[in-house]
């Protein structure tokens, strides 16, 4: 039987583990929209029991990016092209809020940490898309993050991870060049000042965005879970300091 890991890690500590390894997977597209999630195979490379590889599934079914069916199937969410339109619209609005927030309010050292992100994504522009995608989107978490705000952080990281997703099957070749500059274009403008601007602009990225990825749908390449998720599992971050954890009660 698997184990719930060991080393004084609780039951909540291994649920955020699993989510934040799944999480990235979808996100640089190891795991496609329809790949079954077991709860046994789960377990089995984390370490941990069938009820907290449950647990993990249902948090991420919260954020849309599994789908729970029935006798306990768990897959990677398979969004419609109209859904995943309709996820980027309600994502401009979402921040348009942010960029509002941030214009004119950014210290320098903000600003250098958003610069220092753009950096990263011009420095992997020649590797794997997936890895591109991530941190772009990276970057719009950054932002929202910046606004110390737990409801636009929330939000905007689930939504913005749900876009990861769809892009997984609504894709052509990532244009990164053209992203990194709208993210260098975004900063200069917040350090501006002018809050209708930049939410113009931000509002012209994201639009651009889904313009350039949402135009086909992406054949499913078949390969066993328990290979795709090791490099996950064995790097799997550990958890941000938070304010607030929720409670796990039942544990096997």
């Amino acid at each position: 039987m698997a184990r719930d890991g060991g080393g004084g890690s609780g039951p909540s500590d291994k649920v955020g583990q699993i989510c934040r390894a799944l999480r990235r997977a979808i996100i640089e597209q190891a795991l496609e929209p329809g790949e079954k999630l077991p709860e046994d195979a789960l377990g089995e490379r984390f370490g941990v029991s069938r009820t907290i590889a449950r647990h993990a599934l249902g948090q991420l079914a919260a954020e849309g990016l599994v789908e729970l069916r029935r006798n306990r199937i768990a897959v990677v969410a398979t969004p419609s092209w109209q859904e995943a339109r309709d996820t980027f619209d309600i994502r401009i609005e979402l921040e348009r809020l942010v960029v509002r927030q941030l214009a004119g309010r950014l210290s320098k050292s903000q600003v250098a940490t958003l610069r220092a992100h753009v950096d990263a994504e011009d420095a992997a522009r020649s590797g794997p898309d997936a890895v591109s995608i991530r941190l772009a989107t990276e970057f719009h978490i950054l932002l929202a993050t910046m606004t110390e705000s737990p409801i636009l952080i929330r939000y905007v990281s689930e939504i913005a991870y749900r876009c990861c997703l769809t892009l997984s099957l609504f894709s052509r070749p990532h244009s990164s060049e053209c992203g990194i500059n709208e993210h260098r274009q975004l900063i200069d403008a917040l350090e501006a000042g002018n809050a209708e601007a930049v939410a113009s602009l931000m509002h012209h990225h994201l639009d651009s965005v889904a313009e350039r990825a949402l135009v086909a749908h992406a054949k499913p390449r078949g390969r066993d879970i328990m290979d795709i998720l090791a490099p996950y599992a064995e790097t799997a971050p550990a958890a941000p300091p938070s304010g607030r954890r929720r409670r796990l009660d039942a544990a096997e």
